[in-house]
């Protein structure tokens, strides 16, 4: 194991040992304990009633941008111009996801987008000989394939053509 992979698991360890000793804290107005370390899918299925005023909010946000661009200019007078109408769908979008970031589902998306990037950092990928390798046997594979499929091909046209004259 390489000196830069003990760095991360001593870090991720010290991490989680110092969230394991902390004092007990508030989350979301419930009293939670820190030594238990909250999962994405523990937080995303949590709800409350917060939740779903946000959620309805970003539902009717989605729903209005994509109405707008047809029946807005009906109604307001400078909606005409094309920028305009941009500016608001755009608006319309970010305030959407403004609202499903402030949820427990959008937390929860939070969390899981921090445990991918610390899975990131543990990945090895391979090196240039290594990469140069696996190419070139996707490639041969590939063409092996390709060259039966086209052989299967000729086969079914010319045993239809028989059949169909």
């Amino acid at each position: 194991m390489s000196n830069n992979q003990d760095n991360l698991d001593s870090k991720l360890s010290d991490a989680s040992n110092a969230k394991a000793t902390a004092s007990p804290m508030l989350t979301k107005g419930k009293h939670v304990s820190a030594t238990k370390n909250t999962t994405a899918v523990e937080v995303a299925k949590t709800g409350s009633a917060k939740d779903m005023v946000l959620w309805l909010l970003a539902i009717a946000a989605l729903i209005a941008a994509t109405f707008s661009n047809q029946y807005l200019p009906g109604y307001w007078q400078a909606a005409n111009d094309v920028w305009v109408r941009i500016g608001i769908i755009v608006a319309l979008a970010v305030f959407a996801l403004v609202c499903l970031a402030l949820t427990n589902q959008g937390s929860a998306f939070k969390i899981l987008l921090k445990d991918a990037a610390v899975e990131l950092r543990r990945v090895t990928w391979p090196g240039k000989d290594e990469t140069f390798k696996y190419t070139w046997q996707t490639i041969v594979v590939i063409a092996i394939v390709g060259f039966f499929i086209w052989l299967l091909d000729n086969f079914f046209n010319w045993f239809v053509g028989i059949f169909i004259g």
